[in-house]
């Protein structure tokens, strides 16, 4: 049996998304740390946190000289350089060790976005349209209004406001501009659905599970968009959080549920995720379920999407992280 874990995670340092009023996003990382280790104590493992900083070679010797039977992985890159979170898990994998989550190359897809959506559209899978624009590209524009514009390689809402949606040439020009001057010089641009939201969390390896569907059910001020904006996943006092609210289970027919179920474990598969990862779906006019993000390692941290839906399967937080690091040894 596995006895001493080490909680990897990234310290919350400076960075550019303190300069663009984000940094919420990066120190949300420490509740998970800190919920995981009394999970993980309360299931009688001996658990270290460690804090991860660049450069990336001190944190590889700092990891090779663990000693620990498991890394549960919740470093999610550097601040400000969400590209070395895959970095950290090539460093594992180079070690042998045993580590929770998804692999690097899952890893380093999911912040690929476009590549993501190829891979969804050569294998049949409805995805919004899209373009990746910048400031001098914006002029070859062809999709259809309204759109929404998002950062290419971030997560966690980052970027994303109720400006974000945008119905016109001069408002998708100033959010391709905010976008690619702040998140690094690309942005990802998608015609815009705005039918119901759902997520579901798959768990596994090969043998996966599928948890409950939740949706999410926006109650917004008038004409603001159907989206999860930074402030409605960051900000209590705001009203895109309080308007911002989760259903699980999901409130759907029979079909739908499975309709959902059957996209999500479909791409699981296909983008070769292991461990655990979130798919985020939105229905078009016709029914079809859209994908709109693939999300490896997501947030765990107790409220999260992930989690809730762990609950309404009948798991407490101490079974959901043990499932997680079951999940983990048989890889190892």
């Amino acid at each position: 049996m596995c006895q001493r874990v080490a909680v990897i995670h990234n310290a919350a340092s400076p960075s550019r998304y303190d300069l663009l009023g984000e940094r919420r996003a990066v120190v949300g990382v420490l509740e998970a740390v800190e919920a995981v280790s009394i999970a993980l104590s309360e299931l009688d493992y001996e658990v270290v946190q460690v804090p991860l900083t660049p450069p990336l070679e001190e944190s590889a010797e700092r990891l090779k000289s663990l000693g620990v039977d498991l890394v549960f992985n919740l470093f999610e890159g550097y601040s400000g350089c969400p590209e070395t979170e895959a970095e950290i898990a090539d460093v594992l994998m180079a070690l042998g060790v045993a580590h929770t989550g998804c692999p690097a190359p899952v890893l380093r897809l999911g912040l690929d976005k476009a590549r993501v959506k190829e891979i969804l559209l050569d294998n049949g899978i409805d995805t919004p349209a899209f373009q990746v624009l910048d400031s001098r590209t914006v002029s070859t524009f062809r999709l259809r209004y309204p759109c929404i514009v998002k950062p290419y390689g971030e997560d966690a809402s980052h970027g994303i406001s109720r400006e974000s949606v945008v119905d016109s040439l001069s408002a998708l020009k100033e959010q391709v501009a905010r976008v690619t001057g702040s998140y690094g010089g690309r942005a990802l641009v998608e015609e815009f659905i705005d039918g119901r939201e759902f997520n579901v969390t798959i768990l596994g390896n090969f043998n996966v599970s599928v948890l409950p569907v939740s949706e999410i059910d926006y109650d917004l001020p008038s004409g603001a968009a159907r989206i999860l904006t930074y402030a409605a996943k960051w900000e209590p006092t705001t009203p895109e959080y309080g308007g911002t609210k989760a259903v699980c289970p999901a409130r759907i027919t029979n079909g739908d549920k499975a309709r959902i179920e059957e996209v999500a474990l479909h791409v699981f598969l296909l983008l070769g995720c292991r461990g655990y990862a979130r798919i985020d779906l939105r229905a078009d006019r016709k029914g079809r379920m859209n994908v709109l993000e693939v999300n490896p390692n997501p947030d765990i941290s107790p409220g999260s999407g992930a989690v809730r839906q762990a609950e309404a399967a009948g798991m407490t937080y101490a079974q959901f992280i043990r499932k997680i690091t079951e999940i983990a040894l048989e890889r190892s």
